[in-house]
């Protein structure tokens, strides 16, 4: 079931009622559309316009249903069920003549100019359409007259367009616009030549647009990254995932063919993603069958290795070590980094991030562990009706959560329509009541945000600073909290501002993470959530920390050691062997530092499945598998442990990373182990059932039951049909048979019910439309439940010392081009910045910097200036994770820029 919500009020739920459909009765919640109820009951009703993260607007008149007046009425009226609220005693029929010719003229028309492609179109086989021509019965056209036809456009490297297909269901503009906050998509012209696109081609801005892919009940809009290698829908095998490319912990379902991962598309989680994922993780998966992927083993002496020798050789290596030092990664699950764990012992353990992130993410762990912090998901940060951020540009750094506190700042709005008698169902009728009313959000930040248009108020300021007026709003909670000395008259206003904005509040939710790199910061989220705590005794306070990778807060969990750490054990001669576990170490400190570390060390091992510097230096690399190619347990920012599977064998001699360390037969006992050795995790074996878990006696197929082509895939390298692959660690088969029904959650690949062959089948498996899946949402909350009873009060920072003609510099985040592994997907690496250094245009001017201009950032690095407006004064902005700035921003660094010729300071 939904995990307990801790601390927040979210009102009682609403009493039910009774209608009539077809004859028979049936319970229904009150508040909700007809359409929605009668989809929550599981039955049938064809609709285009209406979604249920978006609500009604009563576009496309396909659900149009008899409603009667009573008992007595035998000929009613027909009425839109996405229009109509329920209520009791009301009579309805799905079923009637009347209302089944209604809706088959409806679609008969809405089909008039949409071409007979399906054979050709790649939303055949997956289409919404296909799927509400079938159920209307709509066979036979009578139009035999010309069609309209459009131009398409090129919408970037994510997206196909096929305006042809478009019946004008306007979801597309509603949740670009409405939903997302884009501006760049638009319709065009009316009636019969309406137009949805852009006023010229090119990119669709918005980091969301991917979604349009499952949102387009047709196929306008297809992922063109599968259109490069296209298989049919029911051809693709797939597997229950979580996306590794951020800390939020949105779940996926990726598709494999021909043992190559075709594309992901999203898996509904009632309180993490819901219906949409980001364009970063649903196009970033090209790393996995990308021309840097790890195959084969690798020896520096001898070159490429087959697997028993290299077996031998990492046995032999291991076995003459003086001592081992082992470097484990966010980007690896649980139960790889627990493998190395045991591997090397615990004080030999290190986390393999940067120093300054690694401080960042253990005051955060001391906060959630000490303070009454309730760490909420992302349906919980949809009901905030007041937000503070600190320090982060969600879209950047935790992108599914920006879209989330979208639809917070709309809260006001939805107060307004229940004032007003409104449904909030009635999406355009609460948008014209609320005009431009929202709830308030704070931004505080170094640099301007993509969520800048919808906030009341924004500071733009060193992370220093920020954190003292986060303190100074402390105070203003909370009396007792210290002041802070020495603020501008501005930030004290604002302080008070939000103070009172997050007092009055029903439900307030502050934002932070480790964006900024500062642990200050961090504390005055701590300093805030303890002054609320304080004047509302008996609550927790809703916190969300944004942490960079997909286990971040796992491997913080561990109480891995530092990467300075690792450095002194090998510098000290205690140990002189690296064992690098799914890490470039190049990403996480100065060149000169990593160079240092790995001559320094006599025998370097890396475990990866992509090829990166310092994999280039190791003496012996090992192929790993990739997320879709093997199993574990990731720990996303909201605490939660979910596991995720293999869509498909490991390619080439790779291999699931823990199986390189360790003795362990199968994944569960390695979990078991990790349970059982740390108290933290003795609550992940309930994550999913496990490889022994069958329905029947039958496993659950990854493969839908139109799987075609497998006794022919491999007829050219072989006739004879090959044994289907073993899978000894989950309860899932490399096969289309096995129990085909009652799937827990955790374990389901795709979604399919008889009449919905596309994504919106997922309502079957609901408890109600829109609602938690069937069975409860997957994962298992491991920390941030509220129950921390308190610290002390911090002691606010000092105002920063200036230094002449010196800037500070911070990292920059970019959605596309922060992130390790996305950036071998051609298509987001087409969508990355190239590096630049930003400075607010006063500070170019003082230091007599150009647009464009280059400086040295460090030795031998020239970068060219950006005049980046809004920018913090006094800081210099350096993108964060570019794979071609080889110095990255570790630390709250001084910065001095030099122009050519200009003397090394």
């Amino acid at each position: 079931m939904p995990d307990k919500i801790v601390g927040n009020d979210f009102g009682p739920p609403k009493a039910g009622l009774h209608i009539e459909i077809d004859g028979k009765s049936h319970p229904v919640k009150a508040g909700e559309n007809l359409l929605q109820a009668i989809l929550s009951l599981g039955l049938d009703l064809p609709y285009f316009c209406w979604h249920p993260a978006m609500g009604s607007v009563g576009a496309c008149r396909q659900c149009g249903v008899i409603q009667f007046k009573d008992a007595n009425d035998a000929q009613g009226r027909v009425v839109m069920a996405c229009m109509t609220p329920v209520a009791e005693g009301m009579r309805i029929s799905l079923q009637g003549p009347d209302a089944k010719a209604f809706r088959a003229g409806i679609l008969e028309l809405l089909m008039t100019n949409h071409p007979h492609d399906c054979p050709v179109c790649e939303e055949g086989g997956e289409c919404h359409l296909q799927d509400m021509t079938v159920m209307t019965g709509h066979t036979v056209r009578q139009y035999r007259g010309l069609k309209r036809t459009h131009r398409n456009q090129d919408l970037g490297p994510f997206i196909n367009h096929e305006m042809n297909r478009c019946i004008a269901c306007y979801r597309c503009v509603r949740y670009y616009q409405d939903y997302c906050g884009g501006d760049d998509l638009q319709v065009f012209a009316s009636h019969n030549h309406v137009y949805f696109g852009r006023h010229e081609d090119g990119a669709l801005e918005n980091e969301f647009s991917g979604n349009l892919v499952e949102v387009c009940p047709t196929g306008v809009f297809t992922d063109k990254t599968f259109s490069r290698h296209y298989s049919r829908k029911w051809d693709l095998q797939t597997a229950p995932s979580v996306c590794v490319h951020c800390g939020i912990g949105c779940n996926t379902s990726p598709g494999e063919r021909y043992g190559s991962l075709r594309r992901i598309v999203n898996r509904y989680h009632g309180e993490i993603n819901g219906y949409f994922l980001c364009d970063r993780g649903r196009f970033g998966y090209g790393f996995v069958n990308g021309p840097a992927r790890l195959y084969q083993a690798r020896s520096a002496e001898t070159g490429p290795l087959d697997v028993s020798t290299a077996e031998n050789r990492l046995r032999a290596m291991l076995e003459d070590a003086k001592g081992i030092v082992g470097i484990g990664s966010p980007r690896a699950s649980l139960e790889a980094n627990f493998a190395l764990r045991e591997r090397v012992g615990a004080e030999r353990f290190h986390a393999g991030i940067g120093d300054a992130e690694h401080g960042c993410l253990r005051t955060l762990l001391d906060l959630v562990r000490n303070l009454p912090l309730h760490l909420v998901s992302l349906r919980e940060a949809e009901r905030a009706d007041a937000v503070l951020i600190l320090g982060e540009d969600p879209t950047q750094t935790a992108p599914r959560l920006a879209l989330a506190l979208r639809q917070a700042v709309r809260n006001r709005a939805l107060a307004i329509a229940d004032e007003l008698g409104i449904p909030h169902w009635q999406d355009a009728a609460v948008r014209e009541a609320a005009q431009a009313e929202k709830s308030p959000l704070f931004i505080a930040s170094p640099a301007p945000t993509r969520l800048d248009d919808i906030a009341a108020r924004t500071c733009r300021a060193s992370p220093r600073t920020i954190a003292r007026l986060g303190f100074a709003v402390a105070h203003g909670i909370c009396p007792e909290a210290p002041a802070v000395m020495g603020l501008t008259p501005e930030h004290e206003a604002l302080a008070a501002e939000i103070a009172q904005a997050l007092t009055s509040a029903e439900r307030p939710l502050i934002v932070a993470g480790t964006g900024c790199l500062s642990e200050d910061v961090l504390r005055a989220v701590g300093q805030i959530a303890a002054a609320l705590a304080a004047a509302r005794p008996g609550r927790a306070t809703a916190v969300h920390f944004a942490v960079p990778e997909c286990n971040s807060l796992g491997l913080a969990l561990m109480e891995a050691q530092s990467l300075a750490h690792a450095a002194h054990t090998i510098e000290s001669g205690e140990a002189d062997t690296l064992l690098i576990l799914e890490n470039d170490l190049y990403r996480r400190a100065d060149r000169t530092t990593v160079d240092a570390l790995l001559t320094r060390a006599r025998q370097v091992i890396v475990i990866d499945h992509t090829l990166h510097a310092t994999a280039e230096r190791a003496h012996l690399v090992l192929p790993a598998a990739s997320f879709a190619e093997t199993e574990g347990t990731l720990v996303s920012s909201e605490g939660r442990a979910q596991r995720f599977f293999a869509a498909m064998q490991p390619a080439g001699d790779s291999r699931d990373g823990w199986r390189w360390l360790g003795p362990w037969p199968c994944l569960d006992d390695l979990t078991r182990a990790l349970a059982d050795s740390l108290p933290v995790f003795q609550q992940i074996t309930a994550c999913a059932p496990g490889a022994a878990f069958r329905i029947a006696g039958q496993k659950i197929p990854r493969q839908p039951h139109r799987y075609s082509g497998r006794t022919a895939m491999l007829a050219d390298i072989r006739i004879h049909e090959p044994k289907q692959p073993e899978d000894t660690d989950s309860a899932l088969a490399f096969s289309m048979e096995g129990a085909a029904n009652d799937h827990p959650p955790a374990l389901n690949p795709f979604v399919w019910a008889p009449g919905w062959n596309s994504n919106q089948a997922v309502g079957k498996f609901q408890d109600e439309a829109g609602g938690h899946l069937s069975g409860g949402d997957p994962g298992i909350r491991l920390i941030g439940d509220g129950a921390g009873t308190g610290l002390p009060w911090s002691v606010p920072p000092e105002t920063e010392a200036s230094i002449a003609d010196a800037l500070r510099l911070v990292p920059l985040h970019h959605i596309f081009g922060s992130d390790e592994t996305s950036m071998h997907s051609s298509a987001v690496a087409e969508r990355a910045p190239h590096p630049y250094v930003a400075l607010n245009p006063e500070d170019a001017a003082r230091l007599g910097l150009a647009e464009g201009e280059e400086v040295e950032l460090a030795p031998d690095v020239w970068l060219p200036v950006k005049c980046l407006p809004g920018l913090a004064a006094g800081i210099a902005g350096v993108p964060a994770g570019l794979p071609d700035l080889p110095v990255p921003v570790t630390a709250w660094q001084s910065w001095k820029p030099n122009k050519p010729g200009d003397e090394t300071s």
